[in-house]
């Protein structure tokens, strides 16, 4: 079998290449981009709402553990499973995929996988998601990652319900060769200078297609049949696992314990001393710093570490993509801050009364004028010495591409007169996925960028500056230092 290549080999791959549209980048989903199979989610969700029958149970199963072998065999395996969505409206199966996505498929995403896209997207690649699914499995992958092109098994809708039927053939096998062959004849595409990734041996055709192809994370067939071609082979690391294990629910309850004890003593000086800013300085700084040791998570500043010091107050802004990173930038950021937060969290037990007294803002995303006049005693907080922790892009990311910026946070930094200080975490998957709750031992890497400066900022022009901060942000995140600069923290 042929030794794996390392993620940088492939990388480096992508880079020589020609440049251009005309090259295109298309990618298998299930075991490729995703480890495991997007299917599972939606059996998942029916054993779980009652809708799976024993004998339909007992199939899948059987199916799943022994592999398809051929497209005839998909295309009748896919026919039955289509059965259970007879009837189904199209529009709450699209709403579904999106569920479905957000909640379980998306921490699925391999990383690797991820870096490779973004390879290809930065060589102005035209990027493919070939699958033999249903597009509603495939397409929130597809716009989460921009994707703009997705060939998938197409089931025939009448008058907005799915009838159970196929048009044409499944996506299986030698069909999606045909279909990518079709592709590039419809688009203009250069297939010899193209590239395509898969796991399966049913992909063999599709891999043939191109000039460049790769095995990830390849069934023992495919890895065969890459090292009689020369084919490179690219392993991936797991993803956390969502099965508590004795060790992940101890360090998650030795994470919360130690968090809560701190939250505890700083209530308790916070009381005595009136201060209201000692609740957050001792509960959430020194808890931070407990609760992430006793949970094996440790965050190493690689560059920039100065800056977290060098303008204050500011406005500290982080790329958010599970329930840590806030834990994180807490650590970073430590003392005199103040933070802003979505209106649901004040009923979290225990932490949402202390976070109401120690003076979080909570806001109404849903009401865009609540939201607003909630903001202004932020202004005057950040006026009086206070620092600002919050997330751009609003929510959590379900994978690690940054997403859009909303445009609040440069407002309340150019009201202020304070600096935007971008915060870029590396690795956070490694130790929460977006929808989790456990958490695992990791290390989570940090670049702190130089201080925006707002005050030659306008009203007009602040969705120009978000632009250039996000591009900043995502140009670490595309060549991410090694070296350490600064003393970090651990």
């Amino acid at each position: 079998m042929p030794p794996s290549e390392s993620l940088d080999a492939l990388l480096a791959r992508i880079h020589a290449a020609e440049r251009g549209p005309h090259v295109a980048a298309a990618f298998d989903y299930d075991g490729t981009l995703i480890s495991g199979y997007s299917a599972g989610a939606f059996y998942q969700h029916r054993i779980r709402s009652g809708d799976m029958g024993p004998i339909e149970l007992a199939r899948t199963a059987l199916i799943a553990r022994r592999g398809i072998a051929d497209p005839s065999e998909f295309a009748t395996f896919f026919t039955f499973a289509l059965e259970a969505w007879i009837g189904t409206e199209e529009a709450d199966l699209e709403a579904l995929g999106d569920k479905l996505f957000k909640g379980t498929i998306a921490s699925k995403l391999h990383h690797e996988a991820f870096a490779l896209v973004e390879a290809h997207r930065e060589m102005g690649h035209t990027l493919v998601l070939a699958s033999s699914a249903m597009r509603f499995q495939t397409e929130p992958m597809a716009r989460e990652l921009g994707i703009e092109h997705v060939l998938s098994t197409e089931i025939e809708i009448v008058d907005g319900r799915v009838t159970g039927g196929v048009v044409g053939k499944p996506l299986f096998g030698p069909e999606k060769a045909r279909g990518l062959r079709d592709l590039a004849q419809a688009e203009g595409l250069d297939l010899e200078q193209s590239f395509a990734y898969s796991n399966g041996r049913e992909d063999i055709p599709f891999l043939e297609a191109v000039g460049h192809a790769a095995a990830i994370e390849p069934d023992a067939e495919l890895w065969a049949e890459a090292a009689l071609r020369g084919w490179p082979v690219l392993r991936c690391a797991p993803p956390p696992s969502s099965i508590p294990g004795p060790k992940d629910v101890a360090r998650t309850a030795a994470f919360y314990g130690g968090l809560l004890g701190a939250m505890g003593i700083g209530t308790g000086v916070g009381l005595l001393s009136r201060r209201r800013s000692a609740m957050s300085d001792i509960g959430m700084g020194m808890g931070t710093d407990v609760a992430l040791k006793l949970a094996g998570v440790d965050v190493r500043v690689v560059r920039g570490s100065e800056h977290l010091w060098s303008h204050r107050p500011a406005v500290f802004i982080f790329n958010h993509q599970s329930k840590m990173d806030p834990m994180v930038v807490t650590k970073l950021i430590r003392e005199d801050f103040t933070a802003v937060g979505k209106a649901q969290a004040k009923n979290v037990p225990v932490f949402g009364q202390f976070f109401q007294l120690a003076g979080m803002t909570f806001i109404d995303r849903s009401d865009n004028a609540k939201a607003r006049e909630a903001l202004e005693p932020v202004v005057e907080a950040i006026r009086g010495g206070k620092s600002l922790m919050i997330a751009p892009e609003g929510t959590r990311t379900p994978t690690p591409r940054l997403g859009p910026f909303k445009k609040g946070p440069f407002h309340i930094a150019m009201q202020a007169g304070v600096p935007i200080v971008p915060i870029v975490l590396k690795g956070i998957h490694t130790v929460q996925s977006r929808g989790g709750q456990l958490i695992h031992p990791g290390t989570v890497e940090v670049v702190v960028l130089p201080p925006f400066l707002t005050d030659r900022w306008k009203p007009r022009t602040v969705g120009i500056h978000a632009d250039e901060v996000r591009d900043a942000m995502l140009e670490i995140l595309r060549d991410w230092p090694t070296a350490t600069n600064g003393k970090g923290a651990h």
